[in-house]
């Protein structure tokens, strides 16, 4: 499948051709985020940092750019990651993968969680290059791959001779990698430099490799949506690919079906296009209302489907106005935490005049109250119904407080997934304040 590629050089997007060259200023990284993280986890690369740059103020801007770019949407980063600090660094703040250069040796790797560490092997003719593709290693590509397979979990090989040229890829070499990778046990290859075409990209996944693209689709000379269906193939008469339709939480809102078409359409627009059976192209909710926003799209292991997750507005996803084609609340898979999410930001701005939601949404006071009693009362109840009520009781005030901010339940879990992927961890220690008999702190933030 297509990696999208963010080459950060002085806090914006640029592309170069053969590692030197600035060819373009492609601009804000965060709007290009928001473009390209609906295909897949994108590679934010440090251009300033690789190369080593002079100017650590601009060094630092750039990594708070990839913070919030980590932030936004699931990432791989690199450049300039020369030590286990500065690798812990980016996956405490939540990266999916670090990705390591120069610094990809067994003393350093060893102190990192394989399955979260690629190794970037940059080459110029096979030949392995460090420092921002300046100095020659003399070690070939084939060669590190083995010395490192134990180590980590993928390797990006880039091209050097052949970066941002759009030249086209070279099928003998990536094979050869990838049975090398392979035969070491190593199955997440990803490979740059020259892929100028979504039928290229669908070569290298033939290849058992991703395609990590950058000048081709800021140039427009690929469309993103066009390389991600690429790869796709199906098993149908009519070619459809059967598209499993999520919301932001995973629940299976039906079952749609996607044509190349389609896809590229869906990902270019960010909006729920599909082929219907009996109409052909398909917008939801051009006509009803009940329209999607396209979040994410992902191929399946085989390839022969996909899932969307959307974004539903409206009654819902059915033709029968419910929220899934499993009725409102989709059997046992929804209610609950997500139910409840919808219903009270939906009344944030709608709750009736004298109603208990329109009274915490006015009253922060009263909603700070509430906080602060049902946490009380959870920590104090010990049966098994008891707990689970109280829980229910801090919940339904914690999200009446977040859909009042304008909160989703969705960035909420966001935060978590996050911090799930921290490697440095704190003591969990009690604040000091009322529950610990020491003098409280003063708040950070006011409610209101």
């Amino acid at each position: 499948m297509i990696t999208p590629s963010i080459d950060l050089m002085g806090g914006q997007a640029v592309q170069l051709v053969g590692g030197r060259e600035k060819a373009l200023d492609a601009g804000d990284p965060r709007t290009i985020a928001e473009r390209f993280g609906v295909a897949g986890d994108l590679a934010v690369i440090d251009l300033d940092a690789a190369l080593g740059s002079k100017g650590g103020a601009l060094r630092e801007n750039n990594a708070d750019l990839v913070r919030a770019l980590v932030r936004m949407t699931p990432c791989r980063v690199g450049g300039g990651v020369r030590s286990v600090e500065k690798a812990v660094q980016w996956l405490d703040a939540g990266a999916v993968k670090v990705i390591l250069g120069t610094a990809a040796t067994p003393e350093v790797l060893r102190e990192l969680p394989r399955d979260r560490v690629v190794a970037a092997l940059d080459a110029v003719h096979d030949d392995v290059v460090v420092e921002g593709w300046r100095k020659p290693t003399g070690r070939p590509v084939l060669e590190r791959v083995k010395e490192l397979s134990e180590l980590v979990s993928g390797f990006l090989v880039t091209f050097v001779e052949r970066e941002g040229r759009m030249v086209g890829i070279e099928a003998d070499r990536i094979g050869k990698l990838v049975d090398t990778c392979r035969a070491c046990g190593v199955t997440d290859v990803t490979v740059a430099g020259g892929v100028r075409s979504a039928a290229e990209v669908a070569q290298i996944d033939r290849l058992g490799a991703h395609a990590q693209v950058g000048m081709a689709l800021y140039t427009g000379a690929m469309d993103l949506g066009e390389a991600f269906a690429a790869p796709l193939k199906s098993d149908r008469a009519d070619g459809l690919i059967p598209t499993v339709v999520c919301d932001e939480h995973g629940l299976a809102l039906g079952l749609a079906y996607s044509s190349r078409e389609t896809l590229a359409e869906a990902v270019r627009t960010r909006r729920g296009v599909y082929h219907s059976r009996a109409r052909g192209r398909w917008v939801k909710g051009e006509s009803s209302g009940a329209t999607q926003e396209l979040l994410r799209v992902d191929a399946d292991c085989d390839r022969d489907a996909v899932r969307f997750t959307v974004r539903q507005s409206g009654p819902g996803f059915c033709h029968r106005d419910t929220r899934t084609c499993w009725g409102d609340r989709g059997g046992r898979g929804e209610g609950g935490l997500a139910a409840l999410d919808r219903l009270l930001r939906a009344r944030r701005d709608e709750a009736p005049d004298g109603s208990y939601t329109r009274r915490l949404f006015d009253d922060p006071a009263l909603l700070r109250a509430k906080l602060l009693e049902e946490a009380a009362e959870l920590a104090e109840a010990r049966a098994p119904h008891h707990v689970a009520e109280e829980a229910a009781d801090l919940i339904y005030f914690a999200l009446a407080r977040s859909a009042a901010a304008g909160v989703r339940l969705e960035d909420i879990g966001r935060v978590l997934d996050l911090r799930s992927m921290k490697l440095t961890r704190r003591k969990g220690d009690a604040k000091p304040g009322p529950a610990t008999g020491t003098a409280p702190r003063t708040p950070r933030e006011d409610l209101t």
